[in-house]
């Protein structure tokens, strides 16, 4: 019996996986557990329409992180932090610090968990802060810290 799966099952296949299987199985395990429908016309035709309008969010997503990536070339954020004689800061600008400040300067929403920094800027200088956008997609950010 060909089955739509509505679940992940470990084994068996994935979420809106189409599989075949055996009549006892589908009628008394997985149609009752409501973790497939039986694969008629309807349930298909439902099936495609989902998979066409995720599609179609997958790829609109994927076109606004690009356009956005080409954007941030020409973005740049300015941290004034005090700092010493020798460049050193007394502080650091963190992944979070750079996350906001991108919100309010240029109202782009970006997860800290996105910025990508081995660790806190924590001397005076120019950098290119690399920002995931999207799967494969990233954006590349200067960040300026200046002494106060």
């Amino acid at each position: 019996m060909k089955v739509i799966l509505t679940q992940d099952i470990k084994s068996v296949g994935k979420k809106g996986q189409i599989i075949d299987a055996s009549d006892g199985y589908a009628r008394n395990y997985l149609i009752p557990k409501k973790l497939a429908v039986v694969a008629d016309a309807t349930n298909l035709n439902e099936l495609k329409t989902k998979q066409d309008a995720n599609k179609y969010k997958h790829d609109m997503t994927m076109a606004n992180a690009k356009e956005l990536a080409e954007k941030m070339k020409k973005f740049e954020i300015t941290f004034k932090i005090k700092a010493g004689d020798n460049g050193k800061t007394f502080g650091s600008v963190t992944a979070k610090d750079i996350a906001s400040e991108l919100a309010k300067k240029y109202f782009v929403e970006v997860d800290k968990k996105k910025v990508c920094l081995d660790d806190a800027i924590k001397t005076l200088g120019v950098y290119n802060v690399e920002i995931k956008l999207f799967e494969g997609i990233s954006g590349i950010l200067k960040v300026n810290i200046i002494a106060e």
